[in-house]
């Protein structure tokens, strides 16, 4: 039976103007205020541009707001940098950091990702920390060393954050969340099958266990074209604790489809 409590966020990407973000956001308050999902988390992460105007639409909801990245560095001469002090005074209560389209096309390694993670622990915030293989990583068979070095370094940044480090205070073991999202199956309309799924989560959770013995409390998401159609499948895996969701984030009806399958699966689990 899981005892992690589900989490689903909504990346955005860069989408979205003034007008369509009313409507969406409209249409999700009103729709998970309806409905019963007290036991999911539920958090959007819009453009930096919109993170007023989402904390102004949801403020007194149920849903949380977060960021899709941020700067490693502190406040200062940063040209075009979002600071995690910035996204704390905007409300922002999450960030996604390492997304696969950031480790790509800006080149981010993985000592940029743990940078990020621990400025954005320090300064409170939640950390969605992505990780997963590309299709050649996967074909060659390079799947488990690819997300075992990624997990080893992200659990190290997440350990030192638990203790302290450099933090006001100490980063909670629920505020650090992974996301496994498999590139070849990002924006590609391809998901990878819930067993597949299963089967990478798995060796995360396995992973996480080996290294600081924690690994059945933490979360871990799935990433990869998630849709009304796959997410029920894809949730009632042991080891997935929700999803990391893109393109179906952007239509009301769907993502709410996706929040009520993973609040289905935690409430079927529970009651195992």
């Amino acid at each position: 039976m899981k005892q992690r409590k589900p989490l689903v966020a909504g990346n955005w990407k860069m989408n979205g103007d003034t007008v369509f973000n009313d409507h969406l956001l409209g249409e999700l308050r009103a729709g998970i205020e309806r409905e019963s999902m007290a036991a999911l988390g539920i958090v959007v992460c819009p453009p930096y541009p919109y993170l007023a105007q989402v904390a102004n639409r949801l403020a007194g909801s149920p849903i949380e707001w977060g960021a899709q990245n941020v700067c490693e560095r502190p406040n200062g001469a940063f040209t075009g940098e979002v600071s995690a002090s910035m996204l704390v005074d905007l409300g922002c209560r999450w960030v996604i950091v390492g997304h696969s389209e950031r480790r790509q096309s800006m080149h981010e390694t993985d000592d940029d990702v743990c940078a990020k993670l621990a400025i954005a622990a320090a300064h409170g915030l939640g950390v969605i920390a992505c990780i997963g293989e590309t299709l050649d990583e996967r074909e060659s068979g390079r799947t488990e060393s690819v997300l075992g070095r990624q997990v080893d370094a992200l659990a190290r940044a997440a350990h030192d954050a638990q203790r302290g480090g450099d933090c006001a205070a100490p980063m909670p073991a629920e505020r650090f969340v992974l996301a496994y999202e498999p590139v070849w199956a990002i924006g590609t309309g391809r998901s990878a099958s819930a067993e597949i799924a299963q089967q990478a989560h798995a060796f995360i959770r396995s992973r996480l266990g080996a290294l600081d013995g924690g690994g059945q409390a933490t979360r871990i998401l799935y990433g990869g074209s998630v849709k009304p159609g796959n997410a029920r499948s894809l949730f009632a895996m042991p080891d997935v604790d929700g999803g990391l969701i893109g393109g179906a984030a952007l239509i009301a009806e769907d993502f709410l489809a996706i929040c009520g399958a993973a609040a289905a699966c935690s409430s079927a689990s529970t009651a195992r």
